[in-house]
């Protein structure tokens, strides 16, 4: 009997050890690598980005450009033009008919009808 615990010992013994040595590193190691391919999808993302804010940082250094800003974002115009702003016409007056018939209730809620059938009572 003792040699047959001694087995069992032995056996669970070299099962931790192999869990310690290789499972639980093996995890670890595959964790890695998911959130390495991870972090290089967003570089390679903020890279794209980079790359469109330098191609706009170019383009903001062109006076056409800077002129196109300024006309747009700030109404500014070049010496001998005049500025003229489109501004919204009145709002529609509010009809003076008023409506003859009073406009028909809403529909009642299932809960509202069904009360109503409960507490007949009332």
């Amino acid at each position: 009997m003792s040699f047959r615990r001694f087995l069992v010992a032995l056996v669970g013994s070299a099962l931790v050890v192999v869990l310690v040595v290789a499972v639980f590193p093996t995890r670890t190691y595959l964790d890695q690598r998911d959130e390495i391919a991870s972090e290089q999808a967003r570089v390679r993302i903020l890279r794209q980005e980079n790359e469109k804010l330098a191609s706009r940082v170019g383009q903001l250094h062109t006076d056409a450009e800077v002129e196109r800003l300024a006309r747009e974002q700030y109404n500014l115009v070049r010496p001998g033009e005049q500025a003229f702003a489109i501004l919204p016409g009145p709002a529609d007056p509010e009809p003076s008919v008023v409506p003859t018939e009073p406009p028909p209730p809403p529909p009642r809620s299932w809960w509202a009808k069904a009360k109503d059938a409960v507490s007949f009572w009332n």
